[in-house]
């Protein structure tokens, strides 16, 4: 029966969009989609940002909106959703950093260059098409019908050892992978001034504490696995352990091991003296600082069973995979760090960790306006 709607949901789809692509003009724009927010992700602020320093004047609009749950959340969104259709059919260039219906549910006009911009840096578990059928994946018919990551022109990929993974998760071949990493090493590399200061006058009590940022991913068993951290340093006096749970989670803050004031989590990577993570993304991102980053998973075996993983974290980290929450807190004091293991790991995994993403990303969106002004 969900099958059956599938199919009757994309006719109406393309009954709305016909006419939309026959009387929309198409102008020289680039177009963002995004149902991860509501709000313009870091990548996506400083991408226009650098556009606009390159070609001023170029238009870049931006329809981000988060499906709400209900069925009048839903038909709120497909008002939205209408939205995107008349903006795909007057656009040049559309970037997308997850999955769009819009974009991979409908034909498109010739010409019109969908950049997949994937909201993170690389992918140490399996996720989008690796991940269907497996119990924490999607369903695979329903994904199949809803054409799940189809229609991309480019898929942005921020190593070579990370492309395997992208053509498996998007379903698309090597040609359309381009090697390049996300706006937001910039930022997570560029120092910020009077950070520490900031961060000092309002946790005076952490001055002489040593920082570890526990950044786990979301799934099931999340509160279990960060109370056997909490129990490990919570009586520590060197440490302090501080959480920071993935936006999507569920679990309440706990005030013992959270901090004051508003800081994002790459600020908090840069105030850390250590990191600790499991199977996040975080981790390609937190190796950009090449300090000590650890992984804790206890459920290392389960979760390669209900999920999978892309990285082996205990062959190419072995000596920073724990599954025992004490045994990682003695190897932190022991300041025994393996960092050639480390460097290893952030050279594979993301190729260009200098201060120029953002501008070659917005090099490759120009270029592509340009060629297509040349092809009409």
């Amino acid at each position: 029966m969900k099958i059956l709607f599938v199919y009757l949901f994309q006719a109406l789809l393309q009954l709305i969009y016909l006419p939309l692509k026959a009387f929309c003009k198409v102008q020289d724009q680039v177009v963002y989609l995004s149902r991860q927010s509501n709000e313009k992700s870091l990548d996506m602020q400083l991408l226009e940002q650098a556009i606009e320093e390159k070609a001023p004047g170029t238009r870049q609009v931006f329809r981000l909106q988060m499906m709400e749950d209900g069925f009048a959340g839903k038909l709120r969104y497909f008002g939205h959703l209408v939205g995107d259709m008349k903006a795909l059919a007057s656009s040049k260039v559309v970037i997308v950093d997850t999955y769009s219906i819009a974009v991979s549910c409908l034909r498109h006009k010739a010409g019109v260059q969908v950049v997949q911009m994937w909201h993170a840096l690389g992918a140490v578990k399996k996720f989008g098409l690796q991940s269907l059928g497996t119990k924490e994946g999607r369903d695979a018919r329903l994904s199949h019908a809803m054409h799940m990551h189809r229609g991309y022109d480019y898929v942005l990929c921020p190593s070579a050892a990370t492309a395997r993974f992208y053509m498996e998760a998007f379903g698309c071949p090597a040609e359309k992978i381009k090697i390049c990493s996300l706006p937001r090493v910039d930022d997570i590399v560029t120092p910020k001034e009077g950070l520490a200061q900031r961060f000092y006058a309002e946790n005076p009590g952490l001055s002489d504490r040593r920082l570890v940022l526990y950044l786990p991913t979301f799934r099931d068993r999340e509160a279990y696995v960060a109370q056997e951290l909490k129990l490990a340093f919570a009586e520590q006096e060197t440490y302090r352990l501080v959480v920071r749970t993935h936006p999507l989670s569920k679990v309440k803050p706990d005030p013992e091991f959270s901090i004051h004031g508003n800081y994002s989590t790459y600020e908090l990577m840069q105030l850390a003296d250590a990191i600790v993570t499991d199977y996040s993304a975080c981790a390609f991102e937190a190796s950009l600082l090449m300090k000590p980053l650890y992984f804790f998973v206890p459920d290392y075996d389960l979760y390669m069973r209900d999920r999978g993983l892309n990285v082996d974290l205990r062959q190419e980290m072995p000596a920073a995979t724990f599954t025992d929450a004490d045994a990682l807190a003695d190897s932190l004091r022991a300041a025994a760090y393996d960092y050639d293991a480390l460097y290893a790991f952030q050279s594979k995994y993301v190729e260009n960790t200098k201060n120029n993403n953002a501008a070659i990303l917005a090099n490759f969106v120009l270029t592509l306006l340009q060629k297509k002004d040349s092809d009409s």
